[in-house]
């Protein structure tokens, strides 16, 4: 397959590298700072599964000739606008459009602009960052890469897809249950990203403060009730560890949005947060502690500015 990876990000450079060494035929769609850095220095990855150096092909939008097989999304989602632009005029009838992205709204975004039949499920678990000299560090062994068809079926388009995967010695699960992992992946993130993020601390930290734990599963609760008024079908096991996961006391984890907070940094806080506030307020359920979380990071964000 003749694959484009739209960004060279911590997820995007890792999956895309993993293909690349793999030898899959990749190329990295890239801004102007980040193209010319990794075509002089090449991508670095320091992984608990191994070191490894590449030079993998770059283009910037201006050089970029299509049509590719598979299109592999990895922007943050604000800059989701931007990776459609640069793109479109490379998505020709049989391309497959793969999104890695936080939360659910850019499925209806990419979908109306190139059509259902484009698309495909994705979604990732890896704890990667970039270092100041843009290396990739994968900070556990974690590296999971899971996608489908939206309508759950084994195709001989997705059964291609899936092989490339294969081949990267990466965590690759062919799923037929997609769009239901894609509603948990966000019910994960928001959770995460609501507790930590309004309450300034790791997983462990909150579930140890008085009324910590009954505000992180209300927070679930409030996320849960919204993501079911809009179609999702609950998976009781999916959402209990889900449950477990943000009252461990003991948990050191946080969320890439508090962490990206944290450092300055521009996040996610529409895509995580506000597109629950906003479908919760269209049918009118109340969610008073999401609302208190989204004012919060658009304070930040203003702050920002």
């Amino acid at each position: 397959m003749r694959i484009l990876v739209v960004g060279a990000g911590a997820t995007g450079g890792y999956f895309g590298a993993r293909l690349a060494q793999a030898g899959q035929d990749v190329t990295f769609l890239l801004r102007e700072k980040r193209a010319l850095a990794v075509e002089k220095d090449g991508l670095t990855v320091h992984s608990p599964h191994g070191d490894f150096h590449l030079q993998p092909a770059v283009v910037q939008a201006s050089q970029l000739t299509g049509p590719y097989d598979l299109i592999l999304l990895t922007v943050k989602s604000f800059g989701l606008e931007a990776a459609i632009k640069d793109i479109a005029p490379v998505v020709g009838e049989n391309t497959l459009v793969m999104p890695v992205l936080n939360g659910m709204k850019h499925m209806e975004t990419l979908s109306q602009r190139f059509g259902e039949h484009a698309l495909i499920g994705g979604l990732c678990k890896i704890n990667a960052t970039l270092d100041a000299d843009g290396h990739i560090h994968q900070m556990t062994p974690l590296h999971q890469i899971i996608y489908g068809e939206l309508s759950g079926e084994k195709t001989e388009r997705i059964l291609k897809v899936d092989q490339a995967f294969q081949s990267a010695g990466i965590d690759a699960i062919l799923s037929e249950t997609i769009i239901s992992d894609l509603w948990e992946k966000w019910l994960l993130l928001s959770s995460f990203g609501a507790i930590t993020c309004t309450m300034r601390g790791n997983i462990g930290q909150v579930a140890s403060a008085p009324g910590g734990t009954e505000f992180a599963q209300a927070i679930v609760s409030e996320a849960l009730t919204t993501m079911k008024a809009f179609g999702y079908a609950e998976r009781a096991a999916a959402v209990a560890k889900v449950r477990e996961a943000v009252t461990d006391k003991n948990s050191p984890q946080t969320s890439s949005m508090y962490r990206d907070m944290t450092q300055g940094y521009p996040i996610e806080a529409d895509q995580i947060i506000g597109d629950l506030v906003e479908r919760a307020t269209r049918v009118g359920i109340s969610i008073p502690l999401l609302q208190a979380a989204y004012t919060h990071l658009c304070v930040y964000q203003k702050n920002r500015e």
